[in-house]
């Protein structure tokens, strides 16, 4: 239960500070402390479960509960692999065609575009992650 509460409390600090990141238009060293921390938490959860599960012969009160609770380290993988194409989108989109050949001001403020793209990634991933907790939560039984 502690886990659980973890998990939805550390996933609910980085979307809220993402969320506000975000919308200020702003980049975030802390946000990307609370993300992962709340992706080691999800990592913890999911392992504790799958030990209460085969180790311990638990079972949780519907059969949901396991989706809800393997479900959150999907989206975290799927967010990263989205992050990681962000920069590439990012200079598309600005018909960038050689990033080396920008005046400093201009890679740097691409960079901070390419950054804030990748924050709005995650907080949206760790909003569902949110979500799937709280589902996990009225299904643990």
């Amino acid at each position: 239960m502690a886990v659980g509460i973890a998990v939805l409390a550390a996933n609910l600090g980085a979307a809220a500070w993402g969320t506000a990141a975000w919308a200020r238009h702003v980049t975030s060293v802390w946000f990307w402390y609370l993300l992962r921390t709340a992706q080691v938490v999800v990592v913890l959860q999911a392992a504790l479960g799958l030990f209460l599960l085969i180790g311990e012969g638990k079972h949780a009160g519907a059969d949901l509960h396991y989706l809800y609770g393997i479900a959150p380290l999907v989206i975290a993988l799927v967010s990263e692999a989205m992050r990681a194409d962000a920069a590439r989108r990012e200079i598309e989109l600005s018909g960038i065609e050689d990033v080396d050949a920008l005046e400093r001001r201009e890679q740097v403020l691409l960079a901070r575009r390419v950054v804030r793209r990748e924050m709005g990634i995650m907080t949206v991933g760790v909003w569902l992650i949110v979500t799937l907790a709280l589902r996990a939560y009225m299904t643990g039984g």
